[in-house]
């Protein structure tokens, strides 16, 4: 009877389907939260060595976040056909995704290196336009990201089987590895950024080179699982890159718009985070990186719950059974509308760590942190509920509503709006961000009524679905 009362009233599902959503999304969160709270730690670190130094790790940070946005993007757009694929209990289908991501991973690999080694000062450069301690800033960031250069091939690989073991709904392998890497991690970090228990104090450069350690052992471990476990996925070392051309090429053209969707969003972020290190120095940096490092502690409500949209709603698509998808897409947004509120509260409470994490960077820079913390934190509804939409169209192959309905506001509104804001106001930036963030709102409904159109009510695991 309950059942049935459920199925009536299709807002809000069983609590065994909540219970089987959230025990994808909890690992991954569980998986990010880590990962967070090691950033915390060494962003308490770093700060330790004072604003400039702080500053200069985040700026070369924002860089190879674009890269590793690309990256993600990538596996998203692979993910789509991995899901569904894994629904069908088509293990072929699974390896040519597989191979897909492997493949497009690499394609970054020549800008990556342009970046990082070859114009690394005059990249960041354009992150720091009129910030007064620009100089200096770039000297720690060129230090760092000549040394985290080395990181970008363990983590390539790594993030295409971790993304692929999710896919599966193996979410705890991943977990079980993040865990001992980002120990790793803050090890590596309290031994060479200070030169504790005799290791030599090497400062920004040590950060750099305990990330590349743990980056290094998480693909070593992940190297082990790949070969004991022989998932469906697996390919051999020859065959890494045998996927044929027809296929190829289809996931390449809904990945493409994955791809330009996300990085319109980190080149709008970078181009807006250069604009806030214009209004002032270091202070102004770092106020506003530390205050990212905080909220990722509440943001690790993205990728759970986009991650267990997916999954849940890629392997419904997979096995043909349309209606009861149908169902499951109302049901994860309801779901996601309601957990978004229970992050706001738990955004309000990390202000709490702002003073104890980064108590020796300078007044204005935890002021600023404060306050965007709590704005950010009233955002969480939005941005998670946005999160879950987004992850609805993608699992069944709309990527277009992506690249349409939200690329094409970024591009016309938003960066117009921020260019706007940055040289014709006065304005500090933390009212900045908000006044660009409220085009959110605007997404939301957009997202909404695109998905009423179904576009994404398909059957993909079907050849001809992804050839067409």
């Amino acid at each position: 009877m309950a059942e049935a009362a459920v199925q009536k009233n299709s807002l809000f599902g069983t609590g065994s389907f909540y219970k089987n959503t959230l025990s994808i999304a909890i690992p991954i969160m569980l998986q990010s939260l880590i990962q967070s709270l090691v950033s915390l730690v060494d962003n308490f670190m770093v700060s330790g060595l004072g604003d400039i130094s702080m500053s200069g790790v985040n700026v070369a940070g924002q860089v190879l976040f674009v890269f590793f946005v690309y990256l993600n993007a990538i596996c998203m757009a692979g993910g789509i056909f991995m899901t569904q694929y894994f629904g069908a209990k088509d293990p072929e289908g699974m390896k040519h995704a597989f191979r897909f991501k492997l493949l497009m991973g690499f394609v970054a690999f020549i800008p990556f290196v342009l970046v990082c080694l070859v114009f690394p000062r005059q990249v960041l450069s354009m992150m720091l336009i009129g910030n007064t301690d620009a100089s200096l800033i770039l000297d720690q960031g060129v230090s760092y990201i000549r040394i985290a250069f080395f990181m970008g091939l363990p983590m390539t690989i790594s993030m295409c089987i971790a993304s692929s073991l999710r896919d599966m709904g193996k979410v705890k392998i991943p977990l079980v590895v993040t865990i001992v890497a980002t120990l790793t991690n803050t090890l590596f970090n309290w031994l060479l950024i200070y030169g504790n228990l005799g290791f030599p104090r090497l400062e920004v450069r040590g950060a750099a080179i305990a990330t590349v350690i743990a980056r290094t052992l998480e693909l070593l471990i992940f190297i082990v699982i790949y070969i004991k476990l022989r998932p469906d996925f697996a390919v051999s070392v020859s065959g890494a890159f045998r996927i044929k051309g027809k296929i190829f090429f289809g996931m390449l053209r809904k990945g493409a718009l994955v791809l330009f969707c996300e990085m319109v969003w980190v080149f709008s972020e970078t181009v807006t985070t250069a604009i806030y290190n214009g209004r002032g120095g270091a202070d102004v940096v770092s106020g506003m990186a530390s205050s990212f490092t905080i909220a990722n502690l509440f943001f690790v409500a993205f990728g759970g719950i986009y991650s267990a949209t997916g999954v849940v709603l890629g392997k419904t698509l997979g096995m043909g059974e349309l209606e009861k998808a149908r169902k499951e897409k109302t049901w994860l947004l309801s779901g996601s509308a309601v957990f978004g509120f229970m992050m706001t509260l738990f955004g309000f409470v990390t202000v709490l760590l702002i003073p104890v994490v980064f108590g020796r960077l300078s007044d204005g820079a935890q002021h600023i942190c404060r306050n965007m913390v709590i704005l950010m934190s009233f955002f969480m509804p939005v941005w998670v509920y946005m999160n879950a939409q987004m992850a609805v169209a993608r699992s069944g192959g709309d990527t277009a509503m992506g690249a349409i309905a939200d690329a094409l506001i970024t591009i016309f509104v938003m960066l117009p709006l921020i260019f706007i804001l940055g040289f014709f106001t006065e304005i500090g930036p933390v009212a900045m961000y908000m006044g660009i963030k409220l085009l959110d709102i605007v997404k939301v409904i957009a997202f909404h009524i695109w998905l009423k159109k179904e576009r994404w009510l398909k059957n993909l695991a079907k050849k001809e679905e992804i050839v067409e």
